[in-house]
């Protein structure tokens, strides 16, 4: 594993190439034709999409007419950005560049709308998140994600870890995934980490009604100042975007603040979770009361009792529905 995240080593060396580009006076197309290559390759290389070969680098600082000194830090920060990070082992993350942001991230913060973010699942969790999301996917496929994105939570406790400040909708925690079994599990886990120093997690409540992070999932990372500038990482059906003007970081901050201040505090949060487990743990207990296998079996399939955790309604909705079946079943 590369001791610096190689991702924001080829970031640093684009920014600061395309900074050195224009100091020069120097369109792309210039220096392109200078190079003897394509203008969308230079393009490429500053924006960071694409890594520098060490001629390439050594040929931009003798057109920038850069230093010995300067030319030899950038040349040392292009060999770095080739090496390998520990997930470049896998075939297809789609998620290589977030990892090697959140290595280096000091603080990281996020909004998941729909499912328990990747630093809580348990492994059971993310197979099926995974698998639900995807379910074509291929088996060996299917276990590398699941096992890089279980690494990727070792960031958390690790020697210098981040600092993760995450915003969870309440429909995460109600939303049966897998099963009663892994969920329980799964909300275990949720408490776990969420007693981590490092780690701040508060719960977005359905009584929040409608709010600017409703339709959306992101992550904001951040890093010392003279490194990298903040980066928005944000997911959905299009594709992944990464963000990173002062506009759009603005926006996500604005979006961050509200959202924690319309979330339950830290403390209510765990709170909520405990509840949500406790009424699993009763849903459990009261289907074992049933003695006939058939009866277990209607039960964990009706809507009423995947939705015994909402509250008293719908547990005395579930309890009828049980003395329904039992009423069936006597007269057949």
């Amino acid at each position: 594993m590369a001791e610096r995240s190689p991702t924001l080593r080829r970031r640093e060396l684009a920014s600061r190439l395309r900074e050195l580009r224009k100091q020069s006076g120097l369109t792309v197309e210039e220096v392109a034709g200078h190079l003897l290559c394509s203008s969308p390759k230079i393009s490429r290389i500053e924006t960071g999409t694409r890594s520098p070969t060490l001629r390439d680098v050594r040929d931009l600082c003798v057109l920038y007419e850069v230093g010995d000194a300067e030319q030899a830090r950038l040349m040392a920060i292009a060999r770095e950005s080739k090496q390998q990070g520990w997930w470049n082992r896998f075939d297809d993350l789609a998620i290589e560049s977030l990892i090697g942001l959140e290595i280096e991230a000091k603080r990281i913060s996020s909004y998941e709308s729909c499912i328990v973010p990747w630093a809580f699942q348990t492994e059971q969790y993310a197979q099926a998140v995974i698998k639900g999301i995807l379910p074509r996917i291929d088996d060996r496929i299917l276990e590398e994600r699941v096992t890089a994105r279980m690494t990727r939570q070792e960031l958390l406790r690790s020697a210098d870890p981040p600092y993760l400040w995450s915003l969870i909708d309440e429909s995460a925690l109600r939303r049966i995934v897998g099963s009663g079994g892994v969920m329980r599990e799964q909300l275990a886990k949720i408490l776990e980490v969420a007693a981590t120093p490092n780690v701040i997690m508060q719960i977005v409540p359905f009584d929040a009604g409608a709010h600017p992070g409703l339709d959306n999932t992101f992550t904001l990372l951040e890093f010392d100042a003279e490194i990298q500038p903040p980066v928005a990482y944000v997911e959905n059906l299009a594709g992944t975007f990464y963000l990173e003007r002062e506009a759009e970081i603005m926006r996500y901050r604005e979006v961050l603040e509200y959202l924690r201040a319309c979330a339950l505090s830290p403390a209510n949060s765990v709170k909520c979770v405990q509840d949500v487990r406790k009424a699993l743990e009763e849903l459990r207990r009261e289907l074992r009361e049933y003695h006939r296998p058939s009866e277990r079996k209607c039960l964990c399939l009706t809507s009423s009792v995947r939705q015994i955790h909402h509250g008293g309604l719908p547990r005395r909705a579930a309890e009828a529905t049980a003395s329904k079946w039992r009423g069936a079943t006597a007269l057949s």
